[in-house]
């Protein structure tokens, strides 16, 4: 081994193992969403020979990504091929202002719930959508009637030689991918997508099964080039609205993801600024290319830490591979059946659903939990950018609301003074419950006001305060104590001194 690769060998078996993991995905990624075959695999040689060298993260491994089938299908059926290709091209240039401006340390700041519920949004409109592709049947558009139709889907289903075969296939592909795990560990690892496919492609060969496989016409061919007409449509406003989506959800994934990849491993950690930038140079790459966007995808990531990857090399050589299988044997491709991608998709859409999380994070944080399942639902029901925006929208709120938690606690024995002591944060919104309490203390007695645990007291409840006090004073001298109200004003009395009676 030359002392100048020290980690070669390593990273060579690596990018192997996530080579044969991203292989199957690619292929599967692209028909799902629309577009040629191909060009799942030039977005796969882009993340690993453009991408792959670049600063950022070391171990996190790029492509297509299921989380992005959705809005990438969407982006096909509304603007055409050509005008995703511009759609990519934006987001690309997007990142990499983003990356010079070094926002991406920004994407940490959005709730993890809004991210979660996110991808159990997507998770659960790419099961729902590749449900009917299982079957050979044609999916709804809208995330809604997918989901409403799957019984009159699967009732179709089992009354048709035709898509009965085709049900039954992508079921082994998902039994045969969920049992992979349990196989001896000398032989896991060979993905249990991979191995999937094979079967589920011989099988097809074997016994003439009458289902649909993947059409293939070439790299060279599936690749377009964006042109002059095509850039014309930049006014257009579907292809802005397309363009946010991509930078957002593309952006986040990737640098959630990256979060999630470097708990895996001792190397270097992310740098999310430059991290951004790569992800916005190699999605240029694939705009020109008129290919899919791309994002850091977790799944191939894991298995690349997970193979004992060391540097960069592995995530580039995996590239290089991807390349030689498009150059040299794509028309093997036509043997695989669109039952067994659809059978993987349905596995990685569920895998997107965190049932376990959110059943932990109600026992919890029941206000995170309902963002979460709101931002999933509004995806579901109405699309993936407003969504996404209801769930941030949604996030701010219960921030707002939790920063606005004030505790009253009243002291009171009917003799002496009354003693109300405030703590946590005073502002606005918890207004009313404030002058609610104070408003029924005794005007026979003195009240003494402890406001030493306030971290922060807004100018609203400041004010309504001071008026309470002054009208509480009419009672006589010392009638009201402030304690450690902050940023006394000059009329009023310091911290301990009574408050003067109104003339």
């Amino acid at each position: 081994m030359p002392p100048s690769l020290p980690h070669l060998r390593h990273d060579v078996a690596a990018s192997l193992v996530v080579f044969l993991v991203a292989l199957p995905l690619c292929i599967g990624v692209a028909v799902a969403s629309g577009v040629p075959a191909e060009l799942g695999l030039v977005t796969g040689i882009v993340g690993g020979l453009v991408t792959g060298p670049m600063r950022g993260s070391s171990i996190q491994v790029s492509g297509p990504a299921a989380g992005m089938t959705v809005l990438v299908f969407e982006a096909v059926r509304t603007l055409g091929p050509a005008g995703l290709g511009v759609a990519v091209l934006l987001t690309g240039l997007v990142q990499i202002a983003m990356g010079l401006l070094k926002w991406g340390r920004w994407f940490r700041a959005i709730s993890l719930s809004v991210v979660e519920g996110m991808l159990a949004g997507i998770g659960l409109v790419i099961v729902a959508g590749q449900l009917y592709a299982a079957a050979g049947l044609s999916a709804p558009a809208s995330g809604a009637d997918r989901l409403a139709g799957l019984p009159v889907a699967l009732a179709r289903a089992l009354t048709g030689a035709a898509t009965l075969t085709a049900l039954a296939v992508a079921a082994a592909t998902v039994l045969v991918i969920v049992g992979w795990r349990h196989m001896p560990r000398r032989v896991r690892w060979v993905p249990g997508a991979l191995v999937a496919v094979l079967l589920a492609a011989l099988a097809t060969a074997l016994f003439d099964l009458p289902i649909a496989t993947v059409r293939v016409s070439g790299v060279l061919d599936a690749v377009r080039v964006p042109g002059a007409d095509d850039v014309a449509a930049l006014t257009d406003v579907a292809l802005l609205g397309t363009v946010l989506a991509f930078v957002l959800i593309a952006s986040a994934e990737s640098l959630f993801g990256a979060a999630a990849v470097d708990r895996l491993h001792d190397g270097p950690r992310t740098d999310y600024d430059r991290e951004l930038l790569a992800q916005g140079c190699g999605n240029t790459v694939c705009g020109l290319l008129g290919a899919l966007p791309m994002t850091a995808v977790i799944v191939r990531s894991a298995a690349n830490a997970q193979a004992g990857a060391r540097t960069k090399a592995s995530r580039v050589l995996h590239g290089v591979w991807l390349l030689l299988f498009a150059a040299l044997l794509p028309g093997t491709l036509t043997y695989v059946p669109l039952a067994a991608l659809a059978g993987i998709l349905v596995h990685a859409g569920w895998k997107l659903i965190p049932f376990r999380g959110v059943v932990a994070l109600w026992r919890g944080h029941r206000g995170e939990a309902l963002v979460l399942v709101v931002t999933a639902v509004a995806i579901v029901g109405v699309n993936m950018l407003e969504g996404v925006l209801i769930g941030l929208a949604l996030s701010v709120a219960k921030a707002a609301w939790d920063l606005s938690h004030v505790r009253v606690d009243r002291a009171d024995d009917g003799l002496g003074s009354a003693r109300v002591s405030l703590s946590g944060n005073a502002n606005f919104l918890r207004l009313p419950k404030l002058l609610d309490v104070l408003e029924a203390l005794p005007r026979d007695r003195p009240v003494e006001l402890d406001l030493s645990g306030l971290h922060h007291l807004d100018h609203a409840c400041r004010t309504a305060l001071e008026g309470w006090a002054e009208r509480h004073s009419t009672a006589g001298p010392g009638a009201v104590r402030l304690h450690a109200l902050p940023e006394q004003r000059p009329d009023r009395p310091a911290d301990g001194e009574p408050a003067p009676a109104a003339p």
